[in-house]
């Protein structure tokens, strides 16, 4: 009973997972202000500030731009409701764990799903989306990931829009690990929904989590013949909440809209090019010291993310137990894999504010001690050496 009345200091950790990450004290700040009203003045303003930044950051002009209020697994099933019904054929690419939740989350609201799967590692082709468009007939939705969070895989979605387009379906994007990181262009691509997740670039904590549906989507939406199977995820109810003259829906999670318009404030500070370009820079440096270190990429270097690296884990390097040590005695948490790739890959993320030059190195000299205290036979330094130098370079 005694540790209930003890108060609560959570560790600080470094988060270089696959997310969440580091939130920058001016985030964090403005979390603390105080809490108001879900339809105050001030906070539906807050609202219409973040709709118009989830633009510039989506390069979209969608009307129907804004927040859900939940995690990005929210907003991928309010994506996902608002434009299928019961019995609509949904085919999903899938080439990691993201991909599958997608597909379970179509057949939980009842669409006849489909799939076209590639291997984990892989990029999505889009050749293959088009031949399996042709042999199903009449497909409604195609999804796809974007930024494979599971893999560290980047997949080309203009190609893929083209061929859903060509035969009369359209596309919902996965966006979670790319948004805010590396370019995302709704309209140049054609992409008709998106969803993505608050905690990874954009350095937001959970709980908020931007979508984003066009103008074919907004019509499949408009032309339903049932209700949509969640209220509180219904677009077009989510629409009257966001958009003025704000009408009530659901209480709206106020601190994180402050959260959310300080994190997106940032980002239009920085300006999206540099944003993307230090993401870039970081990531070849974080790369050129893991390679230094002996260690093997696992994504192909045309597809890589460069918000999220993963790594195949050396032979004789136990994974559970370097993770564990990187935790309890670095305060470094990085991420290990799933699916088929459990405990072969490590998840190294650097995003938003965890994205710096000091997280690299220290991360790579962590990782050293602790793979040399297990036998891995690695030049010391090496890595750091390597990182510095691709930095500069």
């Amino acid at each position: 009973m005694t540790r209930y009345l003890n108060e609560f200091r959570p560790t600080r950790r470094l988060l270089m997972g696959p997310g969440p990450c580091n939130i920058h004290p001016r985030v964090l700040q403005v979390m603390a202000e105080t809490c108001q009203g879900h339809l105050d003045p001030e906070v539906t303003r807050a609202m219409v500030d973040i709709s118009d930044m989830l633009r510039i950051v989506l390069g979209t002009g969608n009307e129907a731009t804004l927040a859900v209020s939940g995690t990005g697994s929210a907003a991928m099933e309010s994506a996902v409701f608002n434009v299928i019904e019961p019995g609509d054929k949904m085919l999903v690419a899938v080439n990691g764990y993201f991909g599958e939740r997608l597909a379970e989350v179509a057949s939980r609201a009842g669409a006849d799903v489909h799939k076209v799967e590639f291997p984990w590692g892989k990029p999505v082709q889009a050749d293959a989306v088009a031949a399996e468009l042709k042999r199903l007939g009449k497909v409604k939705v195609v999804g796809m990931v974007h930024a494979e969070t599971s893999t560290g895989v980047l997949s080309p979605p203009a190609a893929v829009a083209n061929v859903a387009h060509e035969h009369g379906a359209i596309l919902l994007m996965d966006a979670v690990t790319s948004v805010g990181g590396m370019e995302v262009a709704l309209d140049k691509w054609g992409v008709d929904v998106c969803y993505s997740g608050p905690q990874k670039c954009l350095g937001i904590p959970p709980g908020i989590a931007p979508i984003s549906m066009g103008p074919r989507a907004e019509e499949v939406y408009k032309n339903r013949k049932t209700k949509v199977v969640s209220y509180y995820l219904d677009i077009g109810l989510l629409k009257e909440y966001w958009m003025p003259p704000h009408k009530y829906h659901h209480t709206g999670p106020a601190n994180l809209i402050y959260a959310m318009r300080e994190g997106l404030r940032m980002i239009m500070q920085e300006g999206l090019e540099k944003r993307f370009a230090r993401h870039a820079k970081n990531a070849a440096s974080l790369r050129a010291g893991l390679e230094a270190m002996g260690m093997k990429l696992f994504a192909e270097p045309a597809s890589r993310l460069n918000s999220l690296t993963t790594v195949w884990i050396p032979e004789g390097v136990n994974d559970a137990k370097t993770r564990s040590t990187l935790l309890n005695e670095y305060n470094l948490e990085i991420g290990g894999g799933l699916g088929p790739v459990a405990g072969r890959v490590w998840r190294i993320g650097l995003m938003s504010d965890s994205s710096h030059p000091a997280n690299i190195f220290a991360c790579l000299s962590a990782l050293e001690e602790v793979m040399l205290r297990q036998g891995y036979e690695i030049p010391r330094g090496a890595g750091l050496a390597a990182a510095q130098k691709a930095l500069v370079s």
